[in-house]
């Protein structure tokens, strides 16, 4: 299987959600500023279908955030959405999930984190997400989209692991990670940059 291929085809199909759900431009309509994250931006997306943004508001509250969705709401492919008020916790956050109907009849889930301008995690995972991008060699770049294509399509791993698992600690092989996996429990909010 030619991974490469494969991770840049689904970045093209994630870049037509977004072209077509025009979240950008809500967001910026708003006043809010989106930033990708994740998988889509360090140019390493396999199998699962999501796209992470983080949004950065001067004003922060559930009223200005749930208009956003709202208008979101309106187009015919979106599906389920959900919310999580995070704002009394330590992310400080609106957290919503979209399932997005794509052209082809795939499920996309977008992941939206509606944050505070100044809050403690302001463009953290942005710089995150570039370093990853800016230090991983080609042969580690295949290792990750690998050990993704691998993992079983019901398993709940967090993309950092692969990240870590393979940049940080030379892990290569699924087995390896498996064992890798069972030493290094990852829990909550993980600060890692390579």
């Amino acid at each position: 299987m030619d991974y490469l291929r494969y991770s840049e085809a689904a970045a093209r199909r994630a870049r037509a959600v977004l072209d077509e759900s025009r979240l950008f431009e809500l967001w910026r309509e708003s006043g809010a500023e989106p930033h990708l994250v994740g998988s889509l931006r360090m140019g390493l997306m396999m199998k699962h279908r999501d796209i992470d943004l983080h949004i950065y508001s001067e004003r922060l509250d559930t009223a200005s955030s749930f208009a956003v969705v709202a208008r979101l709401a309106e187009h015919p492919s979106v599906g389920k959405i959900t919310c999580l008020n995070l704002l009394r916790e330590v992310d400080a956050c609106i957290q919503w999930q979209v399932e997005w109907r794509d052209t082809e009849g795939e499920t996309w889930v977008i992941d939206l984190i509606h944050l505070r301008k100044g809050a403690p995690w302001e463009g953290y995972f942005e710089r995150m997400a570039d370093r990853i991008r800016e230090v991983a060699t080609p042969e580690e770049r295949l290792a990750i989209l690998r050990l993704k294509h691998a993992a079983p399509d019901e398993a709940h791993i967090p993309g950092i692991a692969f990240y870590m698992a393979v940049l940080r600690d030379g892990i290569r092989t699924w087995d390896e990670f498996v064992r890798w996996r069972a030493d290094h429990p990852l829990e909550g909010i993980i600060e890692w940059i390579p």
